[in-house]
């Protein structure tokens, strides 16, 4: 056995180096397959994966938003449509840019507000010195904007009322939901519950078999059951400004928005087009 190995070895030394290096090129008694068929090896071209690729790829407004606040609805009468609807009004006061942010510093193009007015006394003092950069009075709310590219840029200290958008203008509208606390999965998750007789005892709201058999021997990640309900990030696209008001500082929306009364809502343009 030695000797044929030897042999072999002393037979792979005389082949030409390509040979050596792709042997699957060569041709035996084995081989089903001609050395014509087979193709070089190609080089896969390498996947860009940089913040800078993910900013490109992603759907961003040409500029920035508002902040609001949400003080309740109204009933609104359409006198075009003669259409009768709710209406929600949002409070704008006082939103002032406060920092600007550009790839080079920040990896990403942005603008940051400042909404209202806070008594210096119950703002920290790394906070007090951001509005002093800024030339603003301290802000009971600070929010980011991302935009697309530096047209979408403000001059710091720049203020934006309620004008900032048209009557007739689609917006997204994105706030905190309402919190429910820890919630079943009747009212969470719309489940039927078991049956009101026949054997039912004390599992009448209950959500069934949660588990399944040795295999997988586990709950599956994402499976609805009992939990804390609400008190999420929630965006409400396409909504339709119906009145604004620039002097008294209120815009008005078709619909309801996310979140409680008195809680703050960030306004901007729709990323998402409704096509008629």
């Amino acid at each position: 056995m030695s000797s044929i190995w030897g042999i072999t070895s002393l037979l792979t030394k005389r082949l030409p180096l390509a040979t050596r290096q792709y042997p699957k090129f060569v041709r035996h008694g084995a081989s089903l397959t001609s050395p014509g068929a087979v193709l070089p090896p190609s080089e896969t071209p390498s996947i860009q994966h940089s913040k800078e690729q993910a900013r490109l790829r992603r759907r961003l407004p040409s500029r920035a938003g508002l902040i609001a606040i949400k003080r309740g609805m109204v009933p609104y009468f359409d006198q075009e449509t003669g259409e009768r609807f709710g209406a929600t009004l949002l409070e704008i006061d006082s939103v002032e840019v406060l920092l600007t942010k550009t790839p080079e510093t920040d990896g990403h193009y942005a603008v940051q507000l400042g909404y209202g007015r806070k008594s210096p006394y119950k703002t920290t003092r790394q906070l007090l010195g951001h509005f002093a950069r800024a030339q603003v009075n301290p802000k009971s709310c600070i929010r980011e904007f991302q935009v697309k590219d530096e047209s979408g840029l403000l001059p710091i200290g720049t203020e934006l009322k309620a004008d900032h958008f048209d009557v007739g203008q689609l917006i997204d509208i994105k706030g905190i939901s309402k919190g429910k606390g820890f919630a079943g999965v009747m009212k969470r998750w719309d489940f039927g519950g078991l049956r009101a007789s026949h054997g039912t005892s004390v599992m009448h709201r209950h959500g069934g078999s949660y588990g399944a058999n040795q295999d997988p021997g586990r709950i599956l990640p994402g499976k609805k059951m009992p939990g804390h309900m609400g008190n999420k990030n929630n965006t409400k696209q396409n909504v339709k400004v119906v009145q604004v008001d620039a002097e008294n500082g209120f815009l008005l929306v078709k619909g309801g928005v996310p979140g409680p009364k008195n809680g703050f809502v960030k306004l901007q343009d729709a990323i998402k087009q409704i096509k008629n």
